[in-house]
């Protein structure tokens, strides 16, 4: 599930990013030279090869468009037909201005003049246009990055609930080594969310329990009393991993199970 919704987010943060990039091609498009000169500005000599790459916005527009509307309707459709009032012409129109100027003009390279030669309005007035319909598609995707970090949590705290009450009912049955591993098991990989979450990166390729607990410690997500419980528990499931003696007791499993109970609320 979390691996199709990884997906939709890389598709949505291509289809934002490829708008950047139209929305640049326009700008140009309406005035390039000084477009060309604050680009010259920015990167010096990459100016003219930058220009050369961008698309033409008449070509690519219409796959864009029908790409975000579709997402859209997914995401927010409360706002499907405010994007679409950006592209389309108003049907009521009487006369053309700039405040009523659509995409769809500057597709037909619209231009209107008085006298023949004085401008009214003309293609540049389709930019705010078309940066209104950009900023509903990056608002779209800021939602769907928010609710991508719910479901992530929703699915990963099930995933972990199912596992305690395995490790529950091991302990039961007075499995408790198999028990205890399982709930350490549990305690890692909510660790390991935890430091995700917070974007903290860890320096070893399979990192432990004391790994994470020390990293969210310097980090400040835990403060010392949480850092020394959690060690305690780490302790405990070492004993159950080794088949060493001595044993561990049912009353140090219950103690480690109760415990990843307990820091599971950490986040």
């Amino acid at each position: 599930m979390t691996k199709n919704l990884d997906r939709f987010k890389k598709d949505l943060d291509a289809l934002v990013d490829f708008g950047r990039t139209l929305e640049m091609a326009m700008d140009y498009e309406c005035f390039p030279e000084a477009v060309h000169e604050s680009l010259k500005k920015q990167i010096g000599k990459k100016a003219d090869e930058y220009i050369k790459s961008l698309p033409s916005f008449g070509r690519k527009y219409q796959r864009w468009y029908s790409e975000a509307l579709g997402l859209l309707r997914q995401l927010l459709p409360e706002r499907v037909a405010d994007f679409s009032r950006h592209y389309e012409k108003p049907k009521a129109r009487k006369e053309i201005t700039f405040e009523n100027y659509r995409i769809e003009d500057y597709l037909q390279g619209l231009n209107i003049t008085r006298g023949g030669y004085e401008k009214v309005v003309g293609p540049d007035a389709a930019l705010p246009q078309f940066r209104q319909q950009l900023a509903i598609v990056e608002a779209a995707a800021s939602r769907f990055e928010s609710s991508l970090f719910e479901i992530r949590q929703l699915v990963q705290a099930d995933l972990l609930d199912s596992e305690i009450e395995a490790a529950e009912e091991l302990a039961r049955y007075k499995f408790a080594r198999a028990a205890g591993a399982l709930a350490g098991v549990v305690l890692e990989r909510h660790l390991a969310q935890v430091s995700e979450d917070h974007q903290l990166s860890i320096g070893k390729k399979n990192p432990t329990i004391a790994d994470f607990n020390e990293k969210l410690k310097t980090s400040g997500v835990i403060d010392l009393p949480q850092w020394r419980f959690i060690q305690h528990l780490a302790d405990i499931r070492n004993l159950c991993d080794h088949s060493r003696k001595p044993e561990p007791t049912a009353e140090q499993v219950a103690d480690l199970i109760a415990g990843v109970k307990k820091v599971k609320t950490v986040y």
